[in-house]
């Protein structure tokens, strides 16, 4: 692997959301990026994005005691896939739709998530998030994201989404390997980072079988590389993660 300077990468965290299904694999929320976008334009992605200031001060706060940098990337993804979908994983109690409804356009509008919570009436559940992977790709002229990945059930009576129409132009339910098969059939573009863990995520059924793997890796940052196979440029990434595909011909990846 090379010793290239790690250049500066954007604090981000995305939820890949579980629906566990009777007798099918479990679906998997995504939404579908805004063709404008800067980063992963037209791609489908986990509903997630950038760790903010107000998230780390919420951390300090709600959980003084412990690592500040994975309570604002939890609170971060709850926050994002609220924005993003109107999908409240880890608010307790679930909010009433008419709050939910006012809760995200709160959050739309600027307010703080803190005092959007409060007016909710809703406290966060932190530990509703399952920690699952860190990706920090380290490719030129193109954003660089340090994104931790966290999965979640989907919690009993939560609506349905809701897309944004702002950086995202659709939502769907669909499990790994369906969204893996419309990337391959050309239905679908997914980059990198997200075909690796759709990869992993395909080996589960439900949420329970995907927790379990969870905790059998730990969580070591993922920064791919390139390397010549056979005479052929490979992106690589380590094979002690749980990764059951770990190189892609660097023609054929999507980096961003």
């Amino acid at each position: 692997m090379s010793d290239t300077e790690l250049l500066p990468a954007i604090p981000a965290a995305t939820l890949v959301i579980f629906r566990d299904r009777a007798g099918a694999p479990a679906e998997l929320l995504m939404v579908e990026r805004a063709k404008a976008m800067a980063f992963a334009a037209g791609a489908l992605v986990f509903p997630g994005g950038r760790i903010d200031p107000g998230d780390h001060a919420l951390a300090a706060i709600l959980a003084p005691d412990k690592d500040g940098d994975d309570v604002a990337a939890r609170i971060a993804a709850i926050r994002e896939t609220i924005e993003e979908t109107g999908v409240p994983v880890g608010l307790v109690p679930l909010p009433a739709p008419d709050i939910l409804t006012q809760l995200r356009a709160a959050l739309h509008a600027g307010t703080a998530f803190g005092e959007a919570l409060h007016d909710a009436g809703c406290t966060l559940d932190l530990s509703q998030l399952v920690a699952f992977a860190r990706w920090r790709p380290n490719h030129a002229h193109m954003r660089i994201f340090d994104t931790r990945f966290y999965l979640a059930r989907l919690p009993e009576g939560a609506p349905e989404p809701q897309v944004d129409d702002t950086e995202n132009v659709r939502v769907l339910w669909a499990s790994a390997r369906q969204v893996l098969d419309d990337a391959d059939a050309g239905r679908a573009r997914i980059i990198f980072p997200t075909r690796r863990n759709l990869d992993r995520l395909a080996q589960f059924d439900d949420f329970a079988a995907a927790r379990t793997d969870a905790a059998r890796y730990p969580i070591e940052t993922v920064t791919p590389w390139t390397e010549v196979r056979e005479g052929v440029t490979h992106l690589c990434i380590p094979d002690d993660l749980g990764y059951p595909v770990t190189s892609e011909p660097v023609d054929g990846a999507m980096r961003g």
